[in-house]
């Protein structure tokens, strides 16, 4: 008979499942046994060694398309890279990087000649490579990288050249040691006949960097960043080139390309939506490491409630017995919410990965369904790994001094994950990339619109050009439309009313976001001044936007699930959630008159009353979630 719990991890786990399952029963293996250690030279060949026996599986062939050498199941590649988290964080990145980073930049950004030559070697782990974006002048403005690729039409060669100390590329995983090749990334620099050279921006190139015996190609500088203050097992390091010459060819020609006599050419005229187009492409990588923290969180918070379950502290005075922690309510309160979050995460990151899977696998992809993939992709990842920070320090510290172990594996997690917040994008620059988007959306709805337009407009709904709804819309609305509001706390707990109050909000900060920006644009002498005085709010936007796709992604799972006991469970959590984000927000709803003191009083009545219910289901929650039991081996559970 199939348990509530296994009913549960059905509901998370998906379209993809039984990629799950077959990862799942990978990392049961007495190979993939957390292990963790500082020490770089054992992190770093165990996990080498790790993604050798992952190659000999051939996991990486969904990731590329069959033409390519693979089985063409993007979403399948994201999954499996995901929940690798759940063993080592630092292989999920090695893994993450070969196959999805310097993979993908060769199967997205390539041509055929390109495929053939390298997706093989790279799938079988013969290739390894690098992703070379990274600079230390530039991070996240990758536009403005120095790195430059000049074309020398008498050879028919590109020149790589660091030519300033910040062009250097940074924290590149696989750079210190491993890797053979690098996609680099450099300001494409040609001149046609009787021109001058021109730059046309940022392009992608393969590079050699390493000999079969892992010695520097001439002209090209590695160094080792070293012991990190996370993931142990990657060898992050340091890349400059100095002349380095390859043959045209290596350019990776999908969008543009240079002929023999330095003629450039491209299918796409706009050099800002060029280089957009290409950056669209990579987006993989992005929507991985989100589900990739979303996976170490479910780690965290399975432990901690596991042993919250265990642990007694302090007695009862009726019964004279010590209190299982996980009774105060204090724990609850400190947990569970946490984990509806995970929950809520998960659901929404599964609908990321179909919509990415759909819109990858065709070769007519409409420009604003990849605007849209990308503004989800960086909300998702920004709430993902700010959540896994939050949740595996909470986790941490609800395990006590227990929890300050090593061999219990939290503060490993904790370490891992932390840089997560700031790779595939720093969470605030990709925060504000969401807003841009619903900004966008919102002028697009209203730029027809003379006076009178604007006012109705204000009045009743941003749209449905900025309110993307998820699978379940005409549920939603159904609950929207039958929903009974009123002052009264049960409504609290009516869903049409929490997904109104989200909805609500993030069309007001939409409307008033642009507002803001209007006036500034008129007060202000340029348009970053006028961006820079709001971004407050424009911050204040994405997450809005970001916890309503959660909720509603939540909305939906729970439709779909057709087991009772599990349903009701999940209505439960939802409502959890839902009242989490409601009171962490509170003063912006009560301050906008959304809600009165006194209802916002019984959010907090509704949570702790929502904390009791789901006590006695605690660790059916987090066997929900599905972690083997060999990436639990935590020794505090099983203390005496």
């Amino acid at each position: 008979m199939t348990s509530t719990a296994q009913h549960l991890t059905t509901a998370l786990d998906g379209q993809w499942a039984k990629v799950r399952q077959d990862v799942r029963r990978q990392l049961s293996r007495p190979e993939f046994a957390p292990h963790y250690t500082p020490n770089t030279l054992i992190a770093r060949t165990k996990v080498n060694e790790q993604l050798r026996l992952l190659a000999a599986e051939k996991v990486a062939e969904p990731g590329f398309r069959t033409e390519s050498g693979g089985t063409g199941d993007p979403g399948a590649a994201v999954t499996m890279i995901e929940m690798l988290a759940m063993s080592d964080l630092s292989l999920m990145v090695k893994a993450g990087v070969q196959w999805g980073l310097f993979g993908g930049a060769i199967e997205n950004l390539g041509t055929t000649r390109h495929h053939e030559a390298y997706i093989r070697p790279l799938i079988e782990l013969e290739l390894p490579g690098c992703f070379a974006m990274t600079e230390t002048g530039h991070g996240s403005d990758v536009q403005s990288i120095e790195t430059t690729a000049t074309y020398d039409p008498t050879t028919k060669e590109f020149v790589i050249d660091s030519p300033t100390e910040s062009a250097t590329k940074n924290y590149i995983g696989g750079a210190a040691e491993t890797a053979r090749t690098a996609a680099v990334f450099a300001q494409l620099i040609t001149a046609g006949p009787g021109e001058e050279p021109t730059g046309h921006g940022v392009h992608c190139l393969v590079v050699p960097i390493r000999d079969a015996d892992g010695t520097d190609l001439p002209g090209v500088t590695t160094s080792d960043h070293g012991y990190k203050g996370g993931l142990p097992g990657v060898d992050n390091g340091r890349i400059a080139f100095h002349g380095v010459r390859v043959p045209k060819d290596n350019l990776l020609n999908r969008f543009a390309d240079v002929a023999d006599d330095g003629t450039y050419s491209s299918s796409i005229e706009n050099p800002n939506r060029r280089f957009f187009t290409m950056l669209g492409t990579l987006v993989r990588g992005r929507v991985t490491v989100g589900g990739a923290a979303g996976a170490a969180a479910q780690v965290a918070l399975t432990i901690a409630v596991r042993y919250g379950l265990e642990r007694r502290q302090f007695h009862n005075t009726d019964t004279g017995e010590e209190v299982v922690i996980m009774d105060y309510l204090s724990h609850q309160r400190r947990l569970l919410p946490l984990v509806a979050r995970s929950y809520a995460l998960r659901f929404a990151q599964n609908e990321l990965v179909t919509r990415m899977a759909d819109i990858q696998s065709r070769s007519d992809v409409d420009a604003t369904e990849q605007r849209e993939l990308e503004g989800r992709a960086a909300g998702l990842k920004a709430a993902n790994t700010w959540h896994a920070s939050r949740a595996i320090q909470e986790a941490r510290e609800a395990c006590g001094g227990a929890g300050y172990m090593a061999e219990n594996r939290l503060i490993g997690l904790r370490a891992d994950t932390d840089v997560f917040t700031t790779f595939e994008g720093d969470n605030v620059v990709l925060s504000q990339l969401v807003a841009k988007e619903l900004l966008t959306a919102y002028a697009d709805e209203v730029r027809s619109r003379d006076a009178i337009g604007w006012i109705k407009f204000a009045a009743s709904t941003v749209g449905d050009e900025v309110m993307k709804r998820t699978a379940a819309a005409p549920f939603i609305q159904t609950l929207l439309d039958t929903r009974q509001d009123n002052e009264e706390e049960g409504s609290l707990f009516n869903r049409g009313t929490q997904i109104k109050m989200l909805e609500d909000r993030e069309e007001y900060l939409i409307y008033t976001a642009a507002m803001r920006l209007r006036a500034a644009d008129k007060r202000l002498e340029s348009q970053f001044e006028a961006f820079n005085f709001v971004q407050d709010h424009i911050l204040h936007v994405a997450q809005a936007h970001i916890e309503r796709v959660e909720l509603e992604a939540f909305v939906a799972a729970i439709e779909r699930c057709e087991d009772p006991p599990a349903k009701e469970i999940l209505e439960d959590l939802c409502d959890l959630y839902a009242l989490d984000v409601i009171a962490a927000d509170r003063a912006w709803f009560i301050e906008h008159r959304f809600i009165s003191t006194e209802r916002a009083k019984a959010v907090t009545r509704g949570l702790n009353e929502r904390c009791r219910t789901l006590r006695p289901h605690a660790r059916i929650l987090v066997d929900g979630f599905g972690v083997p039991e060999a990436m639990l081996d935590a020794p505090m559970l099983t203390d005496d």
